[in-house]
């Protein structure tokens, strides 16, 4: 008898989710690292990303896309009206698609600030993902380097609010993650934006710069709002579970009896 071609498909592990033959969606991930899976848009056809998101609708949950193209958009905004609940958020920079999306926060504020208003955008996706995940967000837009007294105003603002973390975009030179680590009590994390003209712009000579803070720094790649968002809320949520390395067990040693000494 010839051979079958037929090749088996791995049944999905504890916590995943199978939607046909392309994605395997990763569902234990908010109790292992306490956040949610994001599903990146880019890359993905129409087809595959409807077919992931009317997966999870199907079994009561929700989603986040992130980098939605144009026909991602416009078909979703067809597949509403047949009952896939789907809304975007920063302008269309995100999709939220209803539903519970697997983790619970603590509560806490994020302090957003961008250098210039081009940064703004990107700016706007961090602060919708951490509001979707119920986190609070101030935000101090417009106050890079180049006039540092609105800097100020705004740290004095924000501070006030007393943010457990920072998040600090900036384009052209990056200057200003640098400053605002050296002037608040909370962690900073800069994310270079893609902005700034000629030679180092589109974010290459802020990353660089920020990599080389003097400032305590912490930093994300060029235009990665949503992987700094995530790990902003990483440091609110409860009852995530931690992989803690096994004790040894001590083998317990019965030590000789002292002699008795003869008289």
């Amino acid at each position: 008898m010839p051979r079958s071609t037929r090749r088996s498909v791995r049944p999905p592990e504890e916590g995943e989710l199978a939607v046909g033959t392309f994605a395997r969606l990763d569902r234990g991930r908010p109790h292992r690292q306490g956040i949610p899976e994001v599903i990146l848009g880019e890359g993905k056809s129409t087809a595959h990303l409807l077919g992931i998101l009317r997966g999870l609708h199907a079994r009561g949950l929700g989603a986040i896309v992130s980098r939605p193209t144009a026909a991602h958009r416009r078909a979703l905004e067809g597949a509403e009206g047949q009952g896939l609940p789907v809304r975007p958020l920063a302008g269309g920079r995100l999709l939220r698609l209803k539903g519970p999306l697997g983790t619970q926060y603590s509560g806490g504020t994020v302090g957003l600030l961008t250098a210039g208003t081009s940064d703004v955008p990107l700016a706007e996706e961090s602060r919708a993902l951490l509001q979707e995940l119920g986190l609070r967000v101030a935000c101090a837009y417009d106050v890079g380097v180049a006039g540092l007294h609105r800097l100020l105003r705004a740290i004095r603002r924000l501070e006030a609010r007393r943010p457990s973390i920072y998040l600090v975009f900036a384009g052209r030179e990056g200057a200003l993650p640098t400053v605002v680590a050296g002037l608040v009590r909370a962690p900073v994390v800069g994310i270079p934006t893609s902005v700034g003209y000629g030679r180092g712009g589109r974010g290459e000579a802020a990353l660089l710069a920020m990599l080389q803070s003097c400032a305590p720094l912490a930093v994300v790649n060029i235009d990665a709002a949503v992987p700094a968002a995530l790990f902003a809320a990483h440091h609110f949520a409860r009852g995530r579970a931690v992989a803690r390395p096994a004790r040894r067990r001590r083998r317990s040693v019965r030590r000789p009896a002292p002699a008795s000494k003869g008289f």
